[in-house]
């Protein structure tokens, strides 16, 4: 994942490769390049930022070979042999329209240093052919560091591109991890925000993702956040960073049933409320303190005037 202005780098260096012949030959611009027609491109940033998989893009998209140079067999300790090993290197890719990677270029292209005994002459000479090659070579050469100050000021006047390779934030490891699974691969539950929060590299996080996959495969289970979280701490390990376990525990989810619903009464009565009959019940009047007296109020009339008849 890298920011749009990086992007667009990106397309004008494989843009400029594909219409040299137009520019340089139809448009006389080979006669105003003093320094050759090559185009060269420095790829700085951390480990495992992408710059690798950058260049394997642009060798793919112009369908060019990608020369990936191992520097500890470019480099001899004898005289003379160095610069043979380069001359070779650079007729060779020439030829064959090649385009040449160089890795942790600088380790080869570091700063030359004051000469102080023979072997810093030499490494100066072997520096300096280098550079004039550089400036002949008529394809693409790039250069990936991750240590962009250790390049010698001269040799990165140089070079047409500089694209720098940053650190991915939390959004772009987001939609990394998001992207690092295949999708024949059989995930369960993976929290995307809680591991976008780890520290890492998308080489990293592509190292992770295929070492909890292995995980699973020997569990015979789905790749989980707990097979994840264990193989992001063996890459912390193995990068020498220090260690949070909080970082990488995990604890599942626990489930709920949905809470019941108090019982009202006609549960298990089948049709419910609406396939019961109702049966109305009389109210009953409130008691007026007559009752139990035989014949109510007209049954005491007579016993009334009996009483009056007597008094009189």
């Amino acid at each position: 994942m890298l920011p749009s202005i990086e992007k667009n780098l990106l397309h004008q260096i494989a843009d400029q490769v594909d219409h040299r012949a137009r520019v340089y030959g139809e448009w006389g611009f080979a006669r105003k390049m003093n320094r050759g027609l090559g185009i060269s491109a420095l790829f700085a940033g951390d480990s495992g930022t992408g710059k690798t998989m950058a260049a394997e893009v642009i060798a793919n998209d112009l369908r060019l070979n990608l020369y990936r140079i191992d520097l500890s067999a470019v480099v001899s300790k004898y005289i003379g042999e160095t610069e043979k090993n380069l001359r070779w290197l650079f007729d060779s890719a020439e030829d064959g329209g090649a385009i040449l990677f160089f890795d942790e270029a600088d380790a080869l292209f570091g700063k030359r240093s004051e000469v102080k005994d023979s072997h810093d002459r030499y490494a100066n000479i072997e520096i300096n052919y280098l550079l004039q090659r550089m400036e002949t070579y008529r394809g693409l050469a790039i250069l990936a560091t991750n240590m962009k100050s250790a390049l010698d000021t001269a040799f990165v006047r140089r070079l047409r591109f500089i694209v720098d390779f940053p650190f991915p934030g939390v959004t772009e490891r987001k939609a990394i991890w998001q992207r690092v699974f295949p999708p024949e691969a059989r995930t369960q539950g993976l929290d995307f925000e809680r591991l976008a929060r780890l520290n890492l590299t998308g080489g990293n996080i592509h190292n992770v993702a295929l070492n909890a996959a292995f995980l699973a495969a020997r569990a015979d289970g789905a790749i989980s956040m707990r097979l994840v979280l264990d193989a992001a701490r063996a890459e912390f390990r193995k990068l020498g960073r220090p260690l949070n376990e909080s970082d990488f525990r995990w604890q599942e989810p626990v489930t709920t049933d949905p809470p019941k619903v108090s019982p009202t009464g006609f549960e298990g009565v089948e049709g419910g409320a609406e396939g019961m009959p109702v049966k109305t019940v009389p109210r009953e009047a409130p008691p007026t303190g007559f009752e139990g007296v035989e014949g109510g109020v007209e049954g005491m009339q007579g016993g009334v005037d009996d009483s009056l008849g007597t008094i009189a």
